[in-house]
């Protein structure tokens, strides 16, 4: 069997998806090859790039190789402005490939000038004309090799970024393979598949979907009776590590699906009710250690909606030796100032926080479960303790109006030295949550596969409003719009932590 990640997601560590079901398949007796056609795909695109017409664009051409090696050194990570250079240069490189193509791609995302991944019709029109996409040259010269002998391929298709180049594969592989099996999986489609009343479009490209973790439906498809139901730690042996964009392996690990608080509203994970399912702590720790030996990381990225208290406290005790970071609910345990520091010295760089928030009705209104008194004191602990924080805010809840964000704005500006990073994000209504009824549903983006709607908000914070508020006066608070700044471009959260000191 192959496994396919497909292009386009940022290329700074290997896909886990794709590197678990590898593992699953080895261990009930099933070979298989894996492809990051995402990471290869934008080498391959890198190399061949040529055509620059600008200043800007020959220089990018002309350093492309030297970026590269920079991209992949942890010197450049000490020097901001450099980083964003050779960053910048890259993704003009990528820019220049796709001109020809109606699209814009860079190195976190993809978009067709025409086509949309949020119409099935779209996604059926790029299967059906797969030498219009940027990534056919390196696809149709890549998949002979590795189809020989293939008889089913597996995609893990998680962001919409992925989804137009994703058929533009499926649709070469039926045309040129037809008699190979097409399996499509990952997180959009398993959010697809979670829409009440959901109709496959996709019934004569793709053989079967798979919603949900996917090892034992794999297992099922393949014929094979499960040996055992005890989870193994992925297996990344198969995927050319050295080669990320990134300086040394950044480590991807997840020690549950779903969310253990799953109660916030607006959340699509309670939206979707993905029940959650973690890991034993023991086995966590000794995965983490397994793969340390196996791979060298210089980082971990632990990939939970919200690492567990049982987690962060098991990892306080047994640091895994490897730098590492992950997302984290806003608890009493992050209050406790002793706790922070023990994670500090358990290798935790890096904690990213959904505040979401700066006012306590709205955090109310959105079951976030937390005090901004609390949260005040988690962000002091956290600085003391020497842990960089990527802060998540979420703007235009139902909740809001432009009083409660300028509350917001207050309490960021008042904690400022504790925030080293900001995702500062719309609100968007998720298609099929409860609240959605409540507050009118409305066309929001065009096509059958959307997953959220326009709303009526009850305070008349619209869109506009919240984006203008956002560019005119909170990225314009001197000690916000500093922390704006810090955002590592394109990779965001997934290199900030390089930036934080790490090495």
């Amino acid at each position: 069997m192959l496994l396919i990640f497909p292009p386009l997601a940022k290329a700074c560590e290997p896909p886990p998806g794709i590197a678990s079901l590898a593992a699953s398949l080895k261990a009930n007796g099933l070979p298989c090859r894996l492809l990051d056609a995402n990471l290869e795909g934008q080498l391959w695109l890198l190399d061949q790039a040529q055509g620059a017409a600008d200043t800007w664009s020959r220089r990018a051409l002309k350093g492309r190789a030297g970026n590269m090696v920079a991209l992949r050194d942890i010197a450049t990570y000490r020097s901001p402005d450099r980083y964003r250079r050779v960053v910048s240069d890259l993704n003009r490189v990528l820019a220049i490939s796709a001109a020809e193509n109606d699209v814009a791609i860079g190195l976190a995302d993809y978009q067709h000038k025409k086509l949309t991944p949020l119409r099935s019709a779209d996604l059926i029109v790029s299967a059906e004309e797969p030498e219009s996409n940027p990534f056919f040259r390196y696809f149709s010269l890549r998949l002979p090799e590795l189809l020989a002998g293939v008889g089913t391929v597996g995609f893990s298709l998680n962001y919409l970024s992925q989804a137009l180049c994703t058929f533009a594969m499926v649709g070469h592989i039926r045309q040129q393979y037809p008699g190979v099996k097409i399996i499509l999986g990952g997180g959009l489609v398993t959010s697809w598949m979670q829409r009440p009343g959901w109709i496959n479009p996709f019934g004569n490209l793709v053989d079967h979907l798979v919603s949900g973790p996917g090892e034992e439906p794999l297992l099922a498809l393949l014929g094979v009776a499960v040996a055992t139901k005890q989870p193994v730690p992925p297996d990344y042996s198969l995927l050319p590590l050295a080669e990320y964009f990134s300086p040394g392996l950044i480590l991807p690990y997840s020690a549950s699906s779903g969310c253990y608080w799953n109660r916030c509203s607006f959340c699509p994970e309670h939206a979707e009710q993905n029940s959650y399912r973690p890991l034993s702590t023991s086995r966590v720790l000794s995965d983490l250690k397994l793969l340390g030996e196996q791979t060298a990381p210089i980082l971990i990225h632990l990939l939970d909606n919200a690492i567990s208290p049982a987690l962060l406290q098991a990892l306080a005790k047994n640091p895994p030796g490897v730098p590492w970071y992950g997302f984290v609910r806003i608890d009493e345990h992050l209050a406790d100032e002793d706790f922070c520091h023990a994670l500090k010295r358990s290798g935790c760089v890096m904690l990213k926080l959904g505040l979401e928030s700066g006012d306590q009705g709205v955090l109310d209104r959105m079951c976030k479960g937390i005090s901004l008194s609390l949260a005040s004191r988690v962000l002091n602990n956290l600085r003391q303790a020497g842990i960089s924080v990527y802060c998540y805010l979420l703007f235009g809840t139902p909740g809001e109006t432009a009083v409660e964000a300028r509350r917001t704005l207050a309490f960021v500006s008042t904690h400022h030295q504790a925030i080293n990073f900001l995702n500062l994000a719309v609100f968007n209504m998720p298609l099929y949550g409860d609240e959605a009824q409540q507050y009118g549903n409305q066309p929001f983006y065009e096509g059958d596969l959307s997953l959220y709607t326009a709303f009526q908000h009850p305070g008349g914070w619209e869109r506009k409003q919240v984006r203008r508020f956002l560019d005119s006066e909170f990225k314009r608070h001197p000690a916000i719009a500093a922390i704006v700044r810090n955002d590592p471009p394109q990779f965001g959260s997934n290199h900030a932590a390089l930036l934080s000191g790490l090495g």
